[in-house]
C-alpha cells in the first residue's frame, strides 16, 4: 500500500488548521471588546466583519478534511470542492450585503480584499478539489494557497474592520455629568 500525497502536508495543515481556530476565537474575542464600539454598525460589521470567521473556519475545516485519513484522494477533493462552492455562494453574499449597508463607503481595497480574493480562494478550493485526482501535486499546492490566502484575507480583514471601528469611533459627549 502507498503512501497518501496528503502525508507530506500533514504539518502544513497542522499549523494552517491551528492557526485558523486560534484566529476565529480571536476574532470573537476582539468583536466582543469592541462590541459597544461597533453598535449601531450591524449590517457594516455583518458585510465586512463576520466574514472573517468564515474564511478562519474555512481554514480550519479544509485543513481538518485534508488531514482525515481518507480511503481515497478523490473523497478529500470532493468534500474540499464542496467547501470551495459553499465559499463561493457565501461570498456573493458578502458582495450584496456590502453594497446594502450604508454605514461605510466601501473603496477600491475592501472589493480586494472583502470580495474579490474570498472569492478567488473559494473558486481555487472548489477547482482543485475536483480536479486532485487527476493531478494531485498541482491541486495539493494549489489547495494549500488558497487555504493560506483565507487565513491571511481574515487577517487583513479583521484588522481592518478592528482598525475601521476604533478609529471611526463617535467622541462622547463629555459634558455628561
Amino acid at each position: 500500500m502507498h503512501a497518501s500525497p496528503l502525508e507530506a502536508w500533514e504539518s502544513f495543515y497542522v499549523i494552517v488548521g491551528s492557526a485558523g481556530g486560534a484566529l476565529t476565537g480571536l476574532q470573537f474575542v476582539v468583536l466582543t471588546l469592541i462590541g459597544e464600539a461597533a453598535a449601531g454598525r450591524k449590517d457594516s460589521i455583518s458585510a465586512f466583519g463576520s466574514p472573517n470567521v468564515v474564511h478562519f473556519c474555512a481554514a480550519l475545516l479544509v485543513a481538518a478534511i485534508l488531514s482525515a485519513p481518507w480511503p481515497a484522494l478523490w473523497q478529500a477533493g470532493d468534500a474540499v470542492a464542496v467547501c470551495g462552492a459553499l465559499g463561493v455562494l457565501y461570498s456573493i453574499v458578502v458582495m450584496r450585503r456590502a453594497r446594502r449597508q450604508r454605514g461605510y463607503a466601501p473603496v477600491l481595497e475592501d472589493w480586494l480584499w472583502h470580495a474579490i480574493l474570498p472569492t478567488l480562494a473559494y473558486a481555487t478550493l472548489l477547482v482543485a478539489g475536483l480536479t486532485i485526482e487527476r493531478s494531485s501535486a498541482q491541486s495539493l499546492f494549489c489547495l494549500g494557497g488558497a487555504v493560506l490566502m483565507l487565513v491571511f484575507i481574515g487577517i487583513h480583514n479583521a484588522w481592518d474592520t478592528v482598525m475601521y471601528v476604533t478609529v471611526q469611533r463617535e467622541p462622547r459627549d463629555t459634558r455628561r455629568r
